[in-house]
């Protein structure tokens, strides 16, 4: 457990441009702390202490803002930036040299159970304010971009983006033209949809007064 610790601590020092030394994000990174007390209520989950794991797991979601359950298997340098609103699940596996950023959900769909929760590989990066939701692996050093909301598995070295989200970027070849700054707008593509359906009814309401109209008219004539 403490090498596990000395390692976070050394992984957030040379990953962080904004840290000027260990002992900055060992008293002042909430990120760090997190992950600290997580490695402390692991411990005590794991020698069955499960009421104690929680209680150190809530006070640690309390101090920082950062919920992760005690039962979540995480491996070394986890880097959790400006981490408010984060929460990792119960089943929830995290590799090697992951990062988090703020908002960002490991969380389950509420249709699983045992496995819930979604594995990451070692060396992936998930952006602000991005849910994966679900028992599914996203593959080792791939990126999830902000906001997106991934449900299905991600391929190894891959770029996924939107929601729901889906690879843009595999092997560092671009396999699809959406990215992150082009995401589509579902509520703005709604209304083109539905102002083009209204469109095609006023066209139609206008074809058909025309009709009347020329009926009208030739009923008139004929009387």
């Amino acid at each position: 457990m403490f090498d596990k610790i000395r390692y976070d601590l050394r992984s957030i020092k040379e990953r962080d441009p904004a840290a000027r030394n260990c002992a900055e994000v060992f008293f002042l990174y909430s990120g760090f702390h997190a992950v600290f007390w997580y490695r402390l209520s692991h411990f005590l989950y794991r020698h069955k202490l499960k009421f104690l794991a929680r209680l150190v797991s809530q006070l640690t979601k309390w101090f920082t803002g950062i919920e992760i359950h005690p039962g979540a298997t995480i491996g070394r340098g986890l880097f959790i930036d400006h981490g408010s609103g984060v929460v990792i699940g119960e089943t929830t596996i995290i590799g090697d040299d992951c990062t988090l950023y703020q908002g960002v959900t490991l969380g389950g769909t509420g249709k699983e159970i045992g496995k819930r929760h979604p594995t990451l590989g070692n060396g992936v990066m998930v952006g602000s304010g991005a849910k994966v939701l679900g028992p599914f692996k996203v593959g080792d050093n791939s990126k999830i971009a902000s906001n997106a909301v991934v449900l299905t598995e991600i391929p190894p070295n891959s770029t996924a983006v939107g929601v729901p989200a889906r690879v843009v970027r595999q092997n560092g070849i671009r396999v699809s033209d959406l990215d992150q700054i082009h995401i589509p707008d579902p509520v703005n593509a709604e209304l083109l949809r539905l102002g083009q359906k209204i469109a095609d009814l006023q066209q139609q309401v206008a074809a058909l007064t025309q009709q009347i109209n020329n009926q009208t008219t030739q009923f008139k004539k004929e009387n």
